[in-house]
């Protein structure tokens, strides 16, 4: 065998090695929490933060595979929950739906109980790590509510000009009060995922008057905090972000044209000043949202735009239990934006920041060889941090 061939192999093989992240070992979570009453019962009701976390073995150690994998495979066996769709006419005419999971069993307190879950960008009630999630939550007493992003869905048609967008709490708010008068009994805790994390956080400390009081506390998994911090960082490909801003960008663009006849009829972009032809040679979010997301919103600029949506700069509002989970080897977050959560959980009593070793954006598959288990290590974890959430402020409340 020549030398070349035998340096080609070494290298592949290097490569592999390397992307695959194999002599990683599983390491148990970190936890940043001022409060040790708090820290010592998100333990109790969730021990995996005392147990190290051990992804996939083959490829569970890879951020990369991790995201790639949640992205584009999803979950094993994942269930498909029945729940009821509910639909609401906004002020502005959009439609908005969620859905309705009631829980599979009596909650461990006897309550009863809801699970309010925000999903990522693009992603409603129907993605799959959002219908793992459920089913696993029903299983524990646990109703859960699903928020389907306005124009993610191609089933269900838009009645006015606009599609979500990354700061937008208007909808969230008009499902909570909605639920409010229909369970008004139930306790609530906010879940969301990264978009929907962002919505959820901000969401919290906009100080609404209106605001149901019924919401116990939030959790916020794998956001960035920081929009415009953010995306100066998803410009550049170190870690392959470019990449996954493109992924993003063309994502949004699908959604959009799903829906063009309405969103970029005459009137539309006559009104709002908006370039068909700009919006879809975009290749960056920023390039997309300055096109359309910025004008749709009624910014004057894309800064703008970014630093108002961000949660960032509500975190100081925020006077109920929050809990923030990231993984370090997230491709999507940079580590210059964890210092958002590790500065809250470090003043804030009642709240928690939780950095697991692997995870990548919204993985966190766990057990076996090659295949993973059903149940994420997220799913088991973000559930018993609901619980812990609840149990303290009930006992506030006493």
């Amino acid at each position: 065998m020549s030398p070349f061939i035998v340096a080609f192999i070494a290298f592949i093989l290097l490569f592999i090695f390397r992307i695959l992240n194999i002599a990683s070992q599983p390491k148990k979570p970190e936890i940043l929490c001022k409060d040790k009453k708090f820290e010592a019962l998100l333990k109790e009701t969730a021990p995996e933060l005392e147990q190290a976390y051990i992804p996939t073995r083959i490829w569970g150690f890879s951020g990369h595979i991790q995201t790639v994998m949640h992205s584009l495979i999803g979950r094993k066996k994942c269930p498909w929950p029945i729940g009821e769709r509910v639909s609401l006419l906004l002020d502005d005419g959009a439609t908005l739906t969620y859905d309705v999971y009631q829980p599979l069993d009596v909650h461990s307190s006897g309550e009863d109980v809801t699970l309010i879950l925000c999903p990522g960008i693009c992603n409603s009630s129907e993605s799959i790590y959002i219908r793992t999630f459920v089913h696993h939550a029903q299983r524990k007493g646990f109703r859960c509510v699903a928020i389907n992003h306005i124009g993610a869905m191609k089933s269900i048609k838009l009645t006015s000009h606009r599609i979500f967008s990354y700061g937008c709490t208007k909808d969230f708010h008009e499902m909570l009060v909605n639920l409010q008068e229909n369970y008004f009994h139930s306790r609530m805790v906010l879940v969301g995922f990264s978009m929907g994390a962002n919505i959820v956080t901000k969401y919290m400390g906009e100080k609404r008057p209106d605001m149901p009081k019924n919401i116990m506390g939030g959790i916020s998994i794998c956001q960035g905090y920081d929009a415009l911090g953010a995306m100066q960082h998803m410009l550049l490909w170190s870690n392959f972000r470019r990449f996954y801003l493109y992924i993003m960008t063309e994502n949004m663009k699908r959604v959009l044209m799903a829906h063009q006849q309405l969103v970029l009829s005459e009137d539309v972009k006559s009104r709002y000043q908006l370039c068909e032809r700009s919006i879809l040679s975009a290749a960056t979010l920023p390039e997309f949202d300055d096109a359309y997301t910025r004008r749709v919103s009624g910014y004057d600029s894309i800064n703008d735009l970014y630093t108002q949506s961000s949660c960032s700069l509500y975190l100081d509002n925020i006077t109920i239990p929050l809990v923030f989970i990231n993984a370090q080897d997230d491709p999507i977050i940079p580590e210059p934006l964890l210092s958002w959560p590790k500065q809250y959980a470090e003043s804030r009593d009642r709240s928690a920041y939780i950095l697991t070793s692997h995870g990548g954006h919204l993985g966190f598959y766990e057990g076996g060889l090659l295949k993973p288990n059903p149940v994420t290590w997220l799913d088991r974890t973000a559930v018993g941090i609901a619980d812990a959430i609840l149990r303290d402020t009930h006992s506030k409340s006493l």
